[in-house]
């Protein structure tokens, strides 16, 4: 499939994860994608990787959770580009522990990446949809911002944010052709879930044992998602939280 083709994408926390496998989906299906990232190496390496099978990309390092780095990003994209037709909004932290252990400098991290970046990028970025005519943002929310997971407060609260601020902007924009939707994954094997496995002395497999499909999630999984949402066959869904997570409840 070649569904964004001549299309431009960018992708942020795009170095690792979800984010890396979102922007090789993209990338495969035709798009030009901004691997952006606040590691660059990482980020260069994902486009070493997309360029190998063909595609096309850009490695632009960003400290999303500075205003004017998001600024700066989205028109730097628009001086080499030319156009920004799709963003996904991935980047994200997750600081644990409940309120009374959680830090200050946690609790201001976790908004500052999670959701004022997708203040800042959305603002630099729906006037150029709005004058394009079209666009598509997707916003990696969480199942746990939708049915809290304990001792994860900051997490949980910044991703309920996300959730309403994707259908807040979905409802603003879609009379401009503007699409705004999130993906809520569940559990998915990614260095993030990893780290978080090891430090509670749990194994994958015991991960794999609590979802009802036998398995937690692949990162491709939801970036096939990512896709369709970004895509023309999603059409009509603008507003949208849609959850991927083998039917697992909420440990």
């Amino acid at each position: 499939m070649n569904r964004f083709e001549n299309k431009t994408a960018i992708v942020t926390g795009a170095a690792g994860g979800i984010g890396s496998a979102i922007a090789a989906r993209l990338a495969r299906e035709g798009a030009t994608v901004v691997v952006s990232d606040v590691n660059l190496q990482a980020a260069q390496a994902v486009v070493a990787t997309i360029e190998s099978s063909g595609g096309k990309a850009l490695a632009l390092a960003a400290d999303i959770g500075a205003g004017e780095a998001c600024r700066s990003l989205v028109t730097d994209v628009m001086e080499r580009l030319g156009r920004i037709d799709i963003l996904v909004n991935n980047a994200g932290i997750n600081r644990r522990g409940n309120l009374l252990a959680l830090s200050e400098e946690d609790w201001h991290a976790s908004f500052a990446i999670n959701l004022d970046s997708m203040f800042h990028l959305c603002r630099a970025v729906l006037p150029i949809m709005i004058e394009a005519g079209a666009g598509a943002i997707v916003n990696t929310a969480s199942q746990w911002g939708l049915y809290p997971a304990p001792g994860h407060i900051a997490y949980n609260v910044t991703k309920a944010a996300v959730a309403s601020f994707t259908q807040n902007l979905a409802r603003d924009y879609a009379p401009q052709n503007i699409r705004v939707n999130a993906v809520c994954p569940g559990e998915i094997h990614t260095p993030m879930l990893e780290a978080g496995v090891l430090r509670s002395g749990r194994t994958i497999a015991d991960l794999d044992r609590m979802v009802p499909l036998g398995r937690i999630g692949k990162p491709e999984e939801v970036a096939a998602l990512v896709a369709f949402l970004a895509s023309d066959e999603a059409a009509f869904m603008c507003g949208s939280l849609v959850e991927i997570t083998g039917a697992q409840a909420v440990a």
